[in-house]
């Protein structure tokens, strides 16, 4: 397993964990899996009211996608078989609030859970960053769900600026990306008082304005999202080039600036 979840039963509360702190959370396609699978479970679960989402470790929230995760693609430009498309908890049709305590990295793929939580929760050490451009690839998914959060010059830069810049927390928190900022050790312990606060309110209630709330931005999103297959196939680097630039990188990375 590589997905952790904790369910109190006394609060109303469950905190789901990604747990691969050696590959900083990077996702496969069985956390993918699990991810896709918890969600749908907590729908008919009334013991679970709200949700906290993190990842283990503090070095990194998650990293995206993990790059040895090959996934073959159809031959049309208009067909993309993304592997994290169902992450979210709202591709999973989980209307319960669910609260993202980030810590560390948020990067990539990260976006995706991040884009579907209601609100942020981060530690002062953490940052975000979206590296597709610097591989060769185009950001599609995540900068449409980070448009949807962030003012559109913010996400504009981060998006297309990849490698070369991290967002910090702290402006992070100054555009509204996130909602708390706290001290490292604080930030499960602020993003469950939250969490208990909203499970301990009538669940009709809660439910229903978190589906106000996104009602109020569905059909954009999903318009934009409609285009993104075609984007990707149609700006992508080849796999073998992307490896290429990210082996690269790694031999010799430029320290990214964090603003």
């Amino acid at each position: 397993m590589t997905v952790l979840v904790e369910r109190d039963k006394a609060s109303g509360v469950a905190v789901v964990t990604l747990d691969r702190e050696r590959k900083h959370n990077a996702i496969d396609l069985a956390t993918a899996a699990e991810l896709a699978a918890v969600w749908r479970e907590f729908r008919y679960e009334e013991d679970v009211r709200a949700v906290v989402v993190t990842g283990a470790g503090t070095a990194a929230f998650c990293t995206g996608i993990d790059r040895g995760v090959e996934v073959p693609q159809p031959g049309s430009p208009y067909s993309v078989d993304d592997p994290l498309i169902a992450i979210g908890p709202k591709a999973n049709d989980l209307w319960k609030p669910v609260i993202a305590a980030v810590n560390g990295m948020a990067c990539g793929g990260a976006f995706y859970v991040l884009g579907e939580a209601e609100f942020l929760i981060a530690s002062e050490t953490a940052t975000f960053f979206d590296p597709h451009t610097t591989y060769g690839m185009v950001s599609a998914y995540e900068a449409v769900y980070m448009a949807q959060r962030m003012p559109f010059g913010e996400v504009a830069r981060m998006s297309l600026m990849g490698t070369a810049e991290r967002l910090s927390a702290r402006r992070a928190y100054e555009i509204g990306l996130v909602s708390e900022l706290t001290a490292p050790g604080e930030l499960l312990p602020a993003a469950l008082r939250a969490a208990r606060t909203l499970a301990g309110f009538p669940t009709e209630g809660v439910q229903g304005t978190v589906r106000a709330l996104w009602s109020a931005k569905r059909a954009a999103l999903q318009q934009a999202l409609d285009q993104a297959p075609a984007l990707i196939a149609l700006g992508n680097l080849p796999p073998e080039q992307q490896a290429e630039l990210f082996t690269g990188r790694r031999a010799a990375p430029d320290a990214p600036r964090v603003r």
